[in-house]
């Protein structure tokens, strides 16, 4: 941890130097931050660990960091969870992976890489009941496949099915391929290597999924608006040469899970797909499946995702590695997302608790023509005209003159809504039945937010705020 004093990370936001820091998003005031991991709920309380460099703006000497929180919205940091140790299986880093509880004792169980440009492993750690301290003795539960045509292997992630525990790893194969592999995992301490499960040779994933690397698999049931629930994978699609740009971004595969007859193993049958997120500031996210609502309802799942801070693209302006060195920070987690699957295709919205940061209204039922004033940290709620009368995009604008940047321009339908969420530097919407769009964008000093609608749209703007 730095020496920071341990306070609610959006105490620290609401006072933060710098205009483009989130206040509504939590995130430790310094140092770089990229996947979030190991996400949990247990004993009454969220757990949300991410890759994260306390010492510098920079993707190096990757820690875990931890906030957590009992409601998503008052959030607690906490200090540092995993570090690497020296000499380890993790002494290049503790990248991505997951928290589950063995025997009731929280396990996080994550990519561990000895030396810089190494393979990396599967390290297990134990932490205490509140999750706040973790013992590493450098225990290895899987190491690289003896495989030849497994090249590169990340990310595990742990699933459930027909009562039996399985895990699952991203990997890239020598002939091009991204993949899958699957483990069988009676005990945390030994996983048993299945083999090659899936892998862009199947024709649903090579349209849906196209990727050198399969990297942050996810695998979870997520409900279905017309009832009962289907199975989603995400994945995020890695190229070389990506560098933080990710131009594939993340996308999923929605199938059935059954038993082979044979073998009893897992069988994923994908049969639609698309993108998880529109915008393309959004990767590596990670998914938690819990119990959300009333206690009959299918299988919940909350997904996080990252945001990082991009160079200027698409006539948007970014920040310059100088700037993010002089700022101090760098990356920023998405609000929590809940999943659902209507006909056949995946839906976001937001989690129903970040209502409590709307704050007094700016402007209710504006209407289009025009524009409409919104401040630095807002939620916005556009809703379609009546049928035939819009024209035009709802567009949303970043100062004005020859300096202004369309950070977001997109249509709405009668009936449809857009909520519109700007932090800061971070822009996340929402469309009715369809999935986000997440953008970083960063104000000049006395730039303003301007929304304009298309005729026949209406809008509500609020201001948030931190709940007391």
């Amino acid at each position: 941890m730095t020496d920071l004093a341990l306070s609610s990370s959006l105490s620290m936001a609401a006072t933060h130097p710098d205009p483009a820091f989130p206040r509504f998003h939590p995130r430790p005031a310094q140092g770089w931050i990229n996947d979030p991991n190991g996400i949990s709920y247990i004993n009454g309380r969220y757990h949300v660990f991410f890759q994260y460099n306390p010492t510098s703006a920079r993707h190096s000497q990757i820690n875990w960091g931890h906030v957590s929180s009992g409601d998503l919205v008052r959030w607690e940091e906490h200090p540092v969870a995993l570090s690497p140790q020296a000499g380890g299986p993790d002494s290049a880093g503790c990248w991505t992976g997951v928290v589950t509880l063995d025997d009731g004792v929280p396990t996080a169980c994550y990519s561990g890489i000895q030396d810089h440009g190494g393979h990396s492993q599967v390290v297990i750690a134990r932490g205490s009941a509140d999750l706040v301290s973790w013992e590493q003795d450098g225990h290895v539960a899987a190491s690289m496949p003896e495989d030849p045509l497994v090249t590169a292997v990340r990310d595990p992630f742990i699933f459930h099915f027909n009562g039996a525990r399985y895990a699952m790893q991203g990997a890239g194969l020598s002939d091009g391929r991204a993949a899958l592999l699957l483990y069988t995992v009676d005990s945390l301490d030994v996983w048993e290597y299945q083999g090659i499960w899936l892998t862009t040779a199947d024709p649903v994933a090579a349209v849906h999924t196209p990727a050198e690397i399969w990297e942050c698999p996810q695998l979870v049931e997520v409900p279905l608006v017309s009832g009962g629930s289907t199975w989603v994978m995400m994945f995020s699609l890695w190229l070389s040469g990506d560098d933080h740009e990710h131009a594939n971004g993340v996308g999923y595969l929605t199938g059935s899970l059954f038993a082979d007859p044979a073998t009893g193993l897992p069988v994923f049958a994908p049969v639609s797909g698309g993108k998880a997120d529109l915008g393309r500031d959004f990767y590596a996210p990670q998914i938690v499946q819990l119990s959300y609502g009333s206690a009959d309802s299918a299988p919940a799942a909350l997904l996080w995702g990252w945001a990082n801070e991009g160079p200027g693209r698409d006539g948007r302006r970014g920040r310059t590695q100088e700037e993010i060195d002089d700022a101090g920070w760098s990356g920023v987690l998405t609000h929590p997302r809940v999943l659902s699957v209507v006909d056949g295709a995946l839906a976001v919205t937001p989690a129903p608790e970040i209502d409590a940061y709307r704050g007094a209204a700016v402007a209710e039922g504006a209407v289009g023509y025009g524009a409409v004033a919104v401040p630095a940290f807002a939620e916005v709620l556009v809703r379609g005209g009546s049928s035939g009368s819009g024209s035009g995009s709802v567009e949303l604008v970043l100062g004005s003159g020859a300096d202004a940047q369309v950070v977001y321009s997109g249509s709405v339908a009668e009936g449809e809504e857009l909520r519109i969420f700007i932090d800061a530097s971070l822009v996340e919407v929402y469309r009715s039945g369809s999935v986000a769009t997440t953008l970083r964008a960063y104000p000049a000093p006395g730039e303003e937010w301007q929304l304009t609608l298309p005729h026949g749209a209406t809008a509500d703007v609020w201001e948030l705020r931190l709940p007391a």
